[in-house]
């Protein structure tokens, strides 16, 4: 990979005036919030009014969460406040040094000035949500009338919302040409929600949609690898796998897995016991491209297992027909998928990113790698000095193959980039009354 060029956030560079583009981090991991708040502070020195400063809070702080951004705001500027709280943070020291810290108290606060950048911050009530299919223009109102369709979309989301796979559907539709990047917030015990917007603490979903001069390239890593032939789906009911099939032959979820075991070393059985999960095939990938696409298949959980007749239960509703092969979770599959996902993303960029965002499953982190900051390690191999900043979630929000999904156990990256000048190409707008993400073709 050709060098990268030289980074304006590296320690040493000049105070930015207002026509460049700057990142500036902060990571602090003091026991109170007033502490993590000064130190915060000091680490970002005087920077100017910012654009968008981005806040991830453990959930240490959480009964002390209505009182952050108020001292944030108190000493730091922006033009717009947006985070969470999760359960680890994600952030860059002054120093440029990356860590995910999970399970103490952490701080990580990001400044952004973005010229040109059309940002468009919104908070969603999701106890009311368009209709999933209707036009596009009511799920356009949520965020602004005003934002363009193929915006980027930075999502957080409330773990008490009950509708966060209709929201990023819709959202899907209504913003087709933009990537989705985000993740579920932490739970926690206080009687307040869990992200942050401007100088309040909400539930539902915030976000901001980054558009004009700015967008976001995703990366989303799911870290299986899979064990045993590609399957077809022969009987299903809801989110049960009755029947499968290969080739000719047709048996149980289960009788093909025990086959599939057979083949197995003594450690992989072990690993079975405890990461088995099920890759159900994108419909719009044959069964070549399957066979030799990890990334064709959506990794999700095996909720239960009926052994009266062998069939499964996966967290999705399965069809007839869909191709579907079980996966095993380890951290060295994890390892290769991020480093070579993340190293393709570094040989087909022109300009450097300004930030990484990261939102990783609580799943991963030490418990998957063995060590500390083993995401952002991985992203420093292909990026040196990037700042990095995010959040641990209950459910990380990534697109594969251009439609956005829930992922569990997944590392789903948002790098902040400047947009390619537009080809010049006729564009015409994205009709007002067809059919929405639920209709007919869907």
């Amino acid at each position: 990979m050709a060098a990268l060029p030289s980074f304006p956030w590296l320690p040493g560079w000049s105070r930015p005036n207002s026509g460049q583009a700057w990142c500036r981090t902060a990571l602090a991991r003091d026991v109170s919030l007033e502490d993590s708040v000064s130190t915060v502070v000091r680490q970002l020195g005087p920077a100017g009014e910012a654009d968008l400063a981005l806040v991830f809070a453990s959930s240490s702080y959480a009964s002390d969460l209505q009182r952050l951004l108020p001292l944030l705001r108190q000493k730091l500027k922006a033009r717009h406040w947006l985070g969470c709280v999760g359960g680890g943070v994600v952030g860059t020291e002054a120093t440029g040094v990356a860590h995910e810290l999970e399970q103490e108290p952490a701080l990580s606060v990001t400044l952004l000035r973005l010229p040109g950048a059309e940002l468009v911050p919104f908070a969603i009530d999701t106890t009311t949500l368009p209709d999933l299919d209707g036009p596009a223009e009511p799920w356009r109102a949520l965020v602004g009338e005003a934002a363009a369709p193929d915006a980027s979309l930075l999502l957080l989301v409330d773990p008490a919302c009950s509708a966060i796979n209709d929201l990023i559907n819709g959202l899907d539709y209504a913003f087709a040409g933009g990537v989705k990047v985000g993740g579920i917030a932490s739970p926690h015990s206080s009687s307040h929600g869990s992200l942050l917007f401007d100088d309040q603490v909400r539930q539902g979903a915030v976000g901001c949609l980054i558009g004009g001069a700015w967008t976001l390239e995703p990366v989303v890593a799911q870290g299986c690898r899979p064990i045993g032939p590609v399957l077809e789906v022969e009987q299903a009911q809801r989110n049960v796998v009755l029947e499968v099939s290969q080739g000719e032959l047709r048996r149980s979820p289960v009788a093909a897995l025990q086959a599939i075991l057979s083949d197995l070393s003594p450690e992989e059985r072990e690993q079975v016991k405890h990461s088995l999960f099920l890759g159900v095939g994108r419909s719009d990938f044959s069964l070549a491209n399957l066979q030799q696409a990890p990334s064709a298949f959506l990794v999700r959980n095996l909720i239960g297992v009926d052994p009266r007749n062998g069939a499964v239960a996966v967290a999705e509703r399965m069809r007839v027909g869909q191709k579907v092969q079980f996966q095993l979770r380890d951290g060295e599959a994890s390892r290769q998928e991020a480093r070579q996902l993340l190293a393709a993303l570094a040989s087909r960029q022109e300009q450097a990113p300004l930030l990484a965002l990261l939102f990783a499953c609580l799943g991963r982190g030490q418990g998957l790698y063995g060590e500390a900051d083993g995401d952002v390690s991985l992203c420093h191999e292909a990026f040196a000095g990037l700042p990095i900043s995010g959040v641990f979630c209950n459910g990380e929000i990534g697109p594969v193959g251009g439609t956005t999904h829930l992922h569990g156990y997944t590392a789903s990256w948002g790098f902040l980039v400047p947009r390619p000048a537009p080809a010049a190409t006729a564009t015409t707008e994205m009709g007002a009354t067809g059919a929405g993400p639920t209709g007919a073709g869907n």
